[in-house]
């Protein structure tokens, strides 16, 4: 092997640019999540009167949301981000659309359960299940569960349908 003229043993090239930029956008929208957290923990009345209310936890999460901005800025400035596979963007559309039927279902006042079993179908279709039959009654059964546990157990008040109304 012969050196390049004019540059010796201990020669290195002038390292490229390794900026990650979609990195710094992830990073970008990081720091804007928690200043919507903080800004909108800041609007909260604090009720607690002593230790530690409602208004304290959204500011913990803001400030958990603003170090991985500062990390993902960081490795994305180094170039240390892990490589990105492609997206399957049917898997990706599969899910926005079922996320899209729940919301038309609840708002059509279809109730939480069966909202939740089509959510619960599309995405497992999306994973690349195929068996939607048994995922409609996993996703059934998931659903009952959990509205009677916020429902009748908590007291929260969910999207009530024609088969919430049964309890």
């Amino acid at each position: 092997m012969s050196e390049a003229p004019g540059r010796g043993a201990g020669y290195s090239p002038a390292p490229q640019s390794r900026l990650d930029k979609a990195g710094l956008v992830i990073a970008a929208g990081l720091a804007a999540m928690a200043a919507v957290v903080a800004y909108d923990a800041s609007t909260f009345q604090n009720t607690a009167t002593y230790g530690m209310g409602p208004k304290q936890m959204p500011y913990i999460i803001a400030i958990g949301l603003g170090i991985l901005a500062v990390g993902n800025l960081v490795m994305a400035l180094r170039g240390e981000l892990p490589r990105r596979e492609q997206a399957d963007m049917r898997a990706v559309w599969m899910i926005l659309g079922g996320l899209a039927a729940l919301i038309a279902i609840i708002g059509l006042g279809g109730g939480f359960i069966i909202a939740t079993t089509i959510l619960f179908a599309a995405t497992a279709t999306a994973f690349g299940r195929r068996a939607i039959h048994i995922d409609l009654a996993i996703g059934f059964v998931l659903a009952t569960i959990i509205y009677l546990a916020f429902g009748k157990l908590l007291t929260l008040s969910l999207p009530a349908g024609p088969l919430e109304r049964l309890f």
